[in-house]
C-alpha cells in the first residue's frame, strides 16, 4: 500500500476545494453523542495514568517512581504496534456496522475487562500487563471515534468540533479524579468509576451515531504482511504537510508527556505530602483548570474556524505550556504551583483543540485511508508515550539530591514550544 497523492506547488492535497459540499454537517444530536463518547474515553484513559496507577504502584512497590514511566511505556508501546493495524484494518472493513463501529465495541469490552487486573494486581508485572490491556482497549475505542470523526467533518465543524472533543479531553480527567477522589481508598472503585463512565457514553455512540453501512464500498488491494508493514510509515516528500504536522506534534508531545507522567510525585515532592494525599491538590488545580480547558478549547476552537487561521493559535498554545512549565520548574508552594499549572492547562487546550482541527485539514486519501493516517497521526503521541517516561528518569537524577523536577520541566517547555514553531513554520498548505 503506498502513498497516490502527489503534491501540488509544494502543498498538501489534503484539503479538495469540493470538500465541505462533499460532506454535510453533523447534527446536534450526532455531535453530542461524540462529545460524551470522547468524554468518556477521555476519563478511562486519562485517570489512570495520571492519579490511579501511582496510588496502586505505591501500595505494591513503595518509593519506586521510576517504575511508574516503565509501566506506562510499556503500554505506549502496545499502542503503537497495534494502533495502525485497527486503523487500517477499520479501513478495509465492510460490514452492516459499517467500518469504525465494529472496532469501537472490541476496544470497549477489553477496556472492561483490564480493570479487574490493574485494580487486582498482586504485583507490578501484573500491573502492567492490565495497563497494557487499558491503553490497548480504550485507546482502539478513542481511535475509532476519531477516525469517525475524520470521515464524517465537513471543515467548517472541524474547528468547533474539535475545540469541544478537545475540551472533553481536558475535563474528563478533571471530572475523574475528582470521583475517585472519594474513593481514593477502594482500590477497586478508583478504577471502575472511569471505566463505567466511559461504557455508558461509548454504547451510547456506538448504539445511536450513524456508520453506514460499508459492505458497498470500493474494496482495497488484498492485504498481505508486506503491505501492511509498509501502511506504518508514509513518504514525507509526498505529504510534506503532513509531515511537518507530524514532527512537530511529536515534539509538543514528547515535552508533554514527560510533565504528565510524574504530576503525582512532583506534587508530592514539592509539597512534602505523601502519594495518597495529592489527590486533594490534583482535585483543585483540576477544578481550577476547568476555565482554562473551556477557554483553551472552546475558545481557539471557534477563533480558528471563525478566522480561518491554525497555526498561530496552535504556536500560541505551545507556547503558554511552556512558560507553565517554567513557573511549576521553580515552584514550592501552592499558589505556584496552580499558576503553573493553569498556564500550562490553557496551552494544551488550546494546542489541542486546533491542532486537531489542523491535523483533520492535513489527512492525505481520506476517503480510503483515513484511518490509517489516523493511527499514523497517533504515532506523534504514542511514540513520546513510550520515550518519555523512559527518559524522565534520566533526567530526574541530574545532580545530587531530591530528584530533579526542575530540570524536567525545563525541558518539557523547551520541546513544548519547539514543536509549535516547527509547525508553524513549516506547514505551508495551512494558514
Amino acid at each position: 500500500m503506498s502513498v497516490t497523492a502527489a503534491p501540488v506547488d509544494g502543498l498538501s492535497p489534503a484539503l479538495d476545494p469540493n470538500e465541505e459540499q462533499a460532506l454535510p454537517s453533523i447534527p446536534w444530536w450526532g455531535i453530542a453523542l461524540l462529545i460524551a463518547a470522547t468524554f468518556g474515553a477521555g476519563m478511562a484513559m486519562i485517570v489512570p495514568m495520571a492519579y490511579s496507577l501511582a496510588v496502586r504502584l505505591d501500595e505494591l512497590a513503595p518509593g519506586r517512581t521510576e517504575v511508574l514511566g516503565y509501566i506506562l511505556g510499556t503500554g505506549s508501546a502496545a499502542t503503537l504496534l497495534l494502533a495502525p493495524l485497527t486503523g487500517i484494518l477499520s479501513d478495509r472493513t465492510r460490514s452492516r456496522w459499517g467500518r469504525r463501529r465494529p472496532f469501537t465495541v472490541i476496544g470497549l469490552l477489553i477496556g472492561i475487562a483490564s480493570v479487574p487486573v490493574m485494580a487486582l494486581a498482586p504485583n507490578v508485572f501484573v500491573l502492567a500487563l492490565g495497563w497494557m490491556l487499558s491503553t490497548v482497549g480504550w485507546g482502539t475505542s478513542a481511535g475509532s471515534i476519531g477516525n469517525w470523526q475524520a470521515d464524517r467533518l465537513p471543515p467548517h465543524q472541524r474547528g468547533k468540533i474539535s475545540g469541544f472533543t478537545g475540551l472533553m479531553m481536558q475535563l474528563s480527567p478533571v471530572v475523574g479524579i475528582l470521583l475517585v477522589a472519594q474513593v481514593r481508598d477502594q482500590t477497586l472503585l478508583v478504577f471502575a468509576v472511569p471505566a463505567a463512565i466511559a461504557t455508558v457514553f461509548v454504547a451510547l455512540f456506538v448504539t445511536f451515531a450513524g456508520d453506514p453501512d460499508s459492505r458497498g464500498q470500493r474494496e482495497h488491494d488484498r492485504l498481505t504482511v508486506a503491505g501492511l508493514l509498509k501502511s506504518y510509515v508514509f513518504r514525507p516528500r509526498d505529504v510534506p504537510d503532513f509531515a511537518w504536522n507530524w514532527l512537530g506534534r511529536f515534539v509538543f508531545f514528547l515535552g508533554l508527556t514527560l510533565t504528565t507522567s510524574f504530576t503525582v510525585y512532583f506534587y508530592a515532592q514539592r509539597l512534602e505530602l505523601a502519594v495518597p494525599d495529592v489527590a486533594g491538590v490534583m482535585v483543585l488545580t483540576s477544578s481550577l483548570s476547568i476555565g482554562t480547558a473551556v477557554l483553551g478549547s472552546i475558545g481557539g476552537g471557534w477563533l480558528s474556524d471563525k478566522t480561518a487561521r491554525r497555526k498561530p493559535l496552535t504556536l500560541a498554545g505551545a507556547a503558554l505550556f511552556a512558560v507553565g512549565c517554567v513557573i511549576a520548574a521553580f515552584a514550592h508552594d501552592i499558589v505556584t504551583l496552580v499558576l503553573g499549572t493553569l498556564v500550562s492547562s490553557l496551552g494544551i487546550a488550546l494546542f489541542s483543540a486546533v491542532g486537531q482541527a489542523l491535523v483533520l485539514d492535513v489527512l492525505p486519501e481520506r476517503d480510503t485511508q483515513a484511518g490509517r493516517y489516523m493511527a499514523i497521526t497517533m504515532f506523534a503521541q504514542k511514540i513520546p508515550g513510550v520515550l518519555a517516561p523512559i527518559a524522565a528518569p534520566a533526567l530526574l537524577v541530574i545532580g545530587a539530591g531530591a530528584q530533579n523536577f526542575t530540570a524536567l520541566y525545563l525541558t518539557a517547555a523547551g520541546l513544548a514550544l519547539a514543536g509549535g514553531l516547527i509547525i508553524a513554520l513549516k506547514v505551508r498548505g495551512i494558514r
